[in-house]
């Protein structure tokens, strides 16, 4: 196996990533149901085409996926890691721009499905610490369903440092917290923003919440304490994608 490729599962994960010509597809595996599908559902372009292909079992996928206890579908690929976007780069000349960035999340379901919702709702990237970004995990790809194509993910070495240098260039930082000043729908969400979200067990780390500019919470019932952090960061995505739409 190629020393930077990685096993994927799943037919939207698998299939996203064929169609994706940003990203190198070394080989695919799949049963003789899941090739048929494929073919029906790309009908207009072979995106099996250049592509190394074998037929496989469903018995015989199991292996890939036992370990994760993955429903793979019959479609397992083996991909390298798409080319990363520069921060700096991206940032140029951007008027409004949307970011969330995670503090020490580090479960790959609920990563992958906040990819899946920044995705669905157009936020401009992902900020993770590269140290505990699972890249490789086929949880966090088969849980994205596909959106792992589809969103600019940045892999930094130093939240604080690249918050401190977001700010510098006119990005607001957001901390979500339930403990919040105010409620989040409150906020215009003008021009150029970070999304803050702490750890699914801990929350945000107070040296990292010294670099949020504000506090906002999501207005829940109180006799509930909080709510999932993929549920969170998908109603904040819906409601900023339709200010956007309204404005």
């Amino acid at each position: 196996m190629n020393k930077s490729s990685f096993f994927i599962a799943g037919q939207h994960a698998v299939i996203e990533a064929l169609r994706n010509p940003n990203r190198k597809v070394l080989r695919v595996f799949l049963t003789e149901d899941a090739k048929k599908n494929i073919h029906k559902k790309n009908s207009r372009k072979n995106v099996l085409e250049d592509v190394k292909v074998y037929f496989k079992s469903k018995k015989e996928l199991d292996k890939y996926t036992s370990k994760e206890q993955l429903m793979h579908n019959g479609y397992i690929a083996e991909v390298e890691h798409l080319e990363q976007p520069d921060l700096k780069e991206f940032i140029k000349e951007k008027k409004d721009c949307t970011f969330v960035c995670l503090d020490e999340v580090t479960d790959p379901r609920n990563i992958g499905s906040l990819i899946r919702s920044a995705a669905s709702f157009k936020i401009d990237g992902l900020i993770v610490k590269e140290r505990h970004f699972p890249s490789d995990s086929k949880l966090m790809y088969k849980s994205a369903s596909g959106c792992m194509e589809h969103l600019n993910i940045f892999k930094v070495s130093n939240i604080n440092s690249t918050l401190k240098n977001l700010r510098e260039k006119n990005f607001w930082v957001y901390g979500f917290d339930a403990r919040g000043e105010k409620n989040f729908t409150d906020v215009k969400w003008e021009g150029k923003n970070v999304l803050l979200f702490g750890s699914e067990g801990f929350g945000m780390k107070e040296h990292t919440g010294k670099y949020a500019d504000f506090f906002v919470k999501i207005d829940i019932n109180k006799d509930i304490e909080s709510l999932n952090i993929s549920n969170s960061a998908a109603i904040v995505f819906h409601h900023l994608s339709y200010l956007k739409k309204k404005s």
